[in-house]
């Protein structure tokens, strides 16, 4: 039995490991919510393969997300996309590298959950030129954007939508884009700060009458390095649908520098 001062070490030590656990569990919770009240900058690193015969892509996102209390019962979340992009044969005999299109969008939701625990925020999209070396569609897009999810006994689950469609009209390089995205979602909290998550980053070309449906599965961990908090990531996904040519499976890997307030 330990007694005097080491017992009281232990114990200190024993509620600081507890303590900073309750902290990485708040945290993998709030990051399955994508309206959470927390500031976090996401790098999101994906490989694609197998565009045609032996194309293939690099991509390196990334998301700042930043809410904004706006009044007492609401706030503002800002999330910005920015991809950075190496690619070969993906438009077969070339190859590209720069960076794409960056879609801003900005969620408008209840500080609190509703009477039966459903979270949701609604608000604009905006797709912005901001595409080099052929990898951006050339025009300005908008479209509302909408996400629902319950969080309960560990599970978070819901769906986040979104449609673009361009507005800067016709010209001789810009595309013509009305586009659905729906991302279903399911995850799972382990202790620990530790989740599993599930997703569809589905997407349907109206202009094509296309769908690309990606099924992603995902491990992610929070944990404390130096006095930064971070959450790991890492997964696969195959592509249960695609257009002709389009990629058959991938890998993502990410880190995600967290911010609690």
């Amino acid at each position: 039995m330990l007694t005097g001062a080491f017992a009281s070490g232990a114990l200190l030590c024993a509620g600081g490991a507890q303590a900073q656990s309750s902290d990485a569990d708040e945290l993998a919770k709030k990051l399955s919510n994508p309206v959470a009240a927390l500031i976090s900058v996401p790098f999101q690193y994906n490989y694609d393969e197998t565009y045609g015969e032996e194309g293939y892509r690099h991509n390196l996102n990334i998301q700042p997300v930043a809410p904004f209390q706006i009044s007492e019962h609401w706030n503002v979340i800002s999330r910005t996309i920015l991809p950075i992009t190496y690619q070969k044969d993906v438009i077969p005999g070339t190859d590209q590298a720069g960076i794409g299109d960056i879609t801003q969008s900005f969620f408008f939701s209840p500080r609190e959950p509703g009477p039966s625990g459903v979270i949701w925020g609604i608000g604009p999209a905006l797709l912005l030129p901001t595409g080099t070396d052929d990898l951006g569609a050339d025009t300005w897009a908008a479209g509302p954007t909408f996400v629902v999810l319950k969080q309960d006994h560990g599970w978070t689950l819901g769906a986040l939508v979104n449609h673009l469609a361009d507005v800067a009209g016709t010209g001789s390089r810009r595309a013509d884009i009305s586009s659905t995205f729906i991302q279903p979602f399911a995850s799972r909290a382990y202790a620990g700060g530790r989740t599993l998550t599930f997703n569809l980053e589905s997407t349907y070309d109206w202009k094509a009458s296309q769908w690309t449906v990606p099924l992603n599965i995902q491990y992610a961990k929070v944990t404390k390095v130096g006095g930064q908090m971070l959450s790991f990531q890492g997964g696969a996904r195959v592509y249960l649908e695609t257009p002709r040519g389009g990629p058959d499976w991938g890998l993502r890997f990410g880190v995600t520098l967290l911010f609690p307030k």
